[in-house]
């Protein structure tokens, strides 16, 4: 499984300085407009049960005005999959969320929640959206993504993103290992979380990986650079990691 490593950009924090003011802007589609025009492979927004950032209205004008795919991120709840039903987004990437939580903290328990997400998996399937399991890199989880016929599994990098010396080798040999089980077993490994320009070749270079979705890096450094060059470099490195 080789090939041009795909960029998701996740707007989500567009949205955030937005709602810091309730006003109109900044307004997190152009971003994403802005962000595909620069190289970005797709767009990813997590629409949380809170609405902290990301709205309905922005997924719906997203489905409308987007050229580039849509990775809709959501919990697994009843509400959120009749959102993803009637939007039919492009992907569908099911996250662990809590209410009190800054931003996602780990993985899903794809395992211990197996019997909860059988029959979600299948309905976003059947309606014509690629389902992903946002995931720690452990065997047990990959397993469940296999029994639930998830054909994407997005790998939690936080862990990566924190550690350094030995700690940061062995969790790159943990996500390496990982990504390699799953392409053995006809699932698509993507990466995501916490990446920066610092620390993202090691993760692109995992020859397994086909996506990385990477958001609060990129807009915080869009304040000083802006959103298009931003967008450029993180893209330039990730190729020269292939």
């Amino acid at each position: 499984m080789t090939g041009k490593l795909r960029l998701g950009v996740n707007i989500d924090h567009v949205a955030t300085v937005r709602n810091a003011r309730g006003s109109g802007y900044p307004d997190p589609v152009r971003a994403a407009l802005l962000a595909a025009e620069a190289g970005a492979d797709g767009i990813t927004a997590h629409l949380r049960e809170d609405r902290r950032h990301i709205t309905d209205v922005d997924i719906a004008r997203l489905v409308a005005e987007l050229t580039v795919p849509l990775n809709l991120e959501m919990a697994a709840t009843e509400e959120m999959l009749a959102i993803a039903i009637r939007h039919r987004p492009h992907a569908v990437c099911i996250v662990p969320e809590k209410r009190e939580e800054r931003t996602t903290e780990g993985g899903l328990d794809a395992a211990g929640m197996f019997d909860q997400l059988a029959p979600m998996v299948a309905k976003l399937r059947d309606n014509g959206s690629r389902v992903s399991l946002f995931i720690e890199p452990e065997a047990r989880q990959i397993d469940a993504a296999i029994r639930l016929g998830a054909p994407v599994i997005e790998l939690h990098t936080g862990a990566y993103a924190e550690l350094v010396g030995e700690a940061l080798a062995a969790e790159l040999k943990r996500l390496s290992d990982a990504a390699a089980l799953a392409a053995r077993n006809g699932i698509e490994p993507h990466a995501g979380h916490g990446l920066t320009f610092d620390n993202v070749v090691p993760i692109a270079a995992i020859p397994q990986v086909m996506e990385l979705n990477i958001g609060h890096f990129l807009i915080g450094e869009a304040i000083f650079d802006g959103l298009g060059p931003v967008v450029r470099r993180m893209r330039d490195l990730m190729d020269s990691a292939r």
